[in-house]
């Protein structure tokens, strides 16, 4: 168990395709060739872990959203 309340999950099919999941959903497929510098980058550090299939994904936060109707995102 990890400390993330919703962690990923991965895969790597016969096919060499790289599965990631969510909440036991399929999120993204990634196919074998682009899987291999990804597959490198995963190790025994499981919030690295997280974070790297996070950006796999795009589900991950920047930093710059900004709330919806505030001035600064209405050009003010």
């Amino acid at each position: 168990m990890t400390g993330f309340p919703d962690p990923f999950e991965w895969h790597v099919a016969k096919s060499g395709k790289f599965l990631i999941y969510r909440g036991g959903i399929l999120v993204t497929t990634i196919s074998a060739d682009k899987a291999t510098p990804i597959l490198a980058k995963l190790g025994d550090d499981e919030e690295a872990n997280q974070q790297v299939l996070a950006r796999v994904t795009g589900n991950y936060r920047r930093g710059n959203e900004r709330l919806a109707g505030s001035k600064r995102s209405q050009g003010w």
